[in-house]
């Protein structure tokens, strides 16, 4: 009742899971993983001591096969698994077991592992594989494109309710703190692929940092329009003079901490396309 793939971009030292299922809150199940170690993805009647054991045997040296082979080697219940595994580094592994009900099955690629079951059909496995394959960017996006291409496929057969993405890289979470760079989850939605897409967006603008192609001078025109929509909100009480002040600029501080956009403040007179993109949807009443 889930289709999943785990996936690792060695340029940038990232390890992934995007996981769909007719299952309320999959990401509390399927996704595990460590940077610099793998991503494991546990599922069909799932064995969660996978996703912890997997990545102690691949810390250990074993590779993704060796690692398949010893949880279910080990493992009565087996036969009702699936499991798809990325290491750090070497071939990754998909296993389905022979009472895994209809369709099920995976597939796997230089940097990545298939995999699903209660599928409508084979092409939602290969549809994610190509598309991983095809899509360039960063992992996230490749993971989440992928699994959008696994749905449009036929997907689920029972159909959706909830949707995960992982992504681990050393020091790569909230403040460097631990590995964990993107947690999202959708637990339970009609859409869950597309709600985690949304999701993604707004933890891209919230936490990634501004790059150089985005970063706007503040002319008179745009300050104007700040202050218009700052006006808006009830953060600037002034004249709409169009001179990105003092007054303007405490004002677009106190909006920017209030919608958790910090890590894309400049404490000078520019601004971030996409926050301006956030606020100019924001004051026509968007998300």
């Amino acid at each position: 009742m889930t289709f999943s793939i785990v996936a690792r971009d060695p340029q940038h030292g990232e390890l992934g899971i995007a996981v769909q299922s007719k299952f309320l809150a999959v990401g509390a199940v399927v996704p595990w993983a460590k940077a610099g170690v793998g991503a494991i993805a546990t599922q069909a009647w799932a064995n969660a001591s996978y996703g912890p054991k997997g990545l102690e045997l691949l810390a250990s040296g074993l590779s993704a096969a060796e690692t398949v082979e010893k949880l279910t080697s080990e493992d009565e219940g087996h036969a009702d698994r699936q499991i798809g595994i990325v290491g750090a580094s070497g071939k990754p592994a998909t296993y389905t077991g022979t009472g895994c009900f209809s369709w099920a099955g995976g597939l796997t690629g230089d940097d990545y592992a298939c995999q699903g079951n209660i599928l409508v059909g084979a092409e939602t496995v290969q549809a994610m594989a190509r598309t991983f394959e095809e899509t360039q960017g960063l992992l996230c996006d490749r993971l989440l494109a992928a699994l959008a291409a696994g749905q449009a496929a036929g997907g689920d057969s029972r159909g959706q309710q909830s949707a995960a993405l992982l992504v681990v890289r050393p020091q790569g979470g909230y403040s460097g703190f631990n590995d964990r760079f993107i947690d999202l989850r959708v637990d339970d939605h009609p859409q869950p692929i597309e709600e985690l897409q949304r999701i993604l967006k707004l933890h891209k603008l919230y936490l990634f940092p501004s790059e150089p192609q985005d970063i706007l001078p503040i002319n008179a025109e745009l300050a104007r329009e700040i202050q218009e929509i700052l006006t808006s909100t009830g953060d600037y009480q002034g004249q709409l003079h169009g001179s990105y002040d003092a007054a303007t600029r405490e004002a677009f501080r106190r909006y920017s901490g209030r919608e958790n956009l910090e890590s894309r403040w400049f404490d000078d007179s520019r601004i971030d396309r996409h926050v301006l993109q956030f606020m100019r949807e924001k004051a026509q009443g968007g998300s």
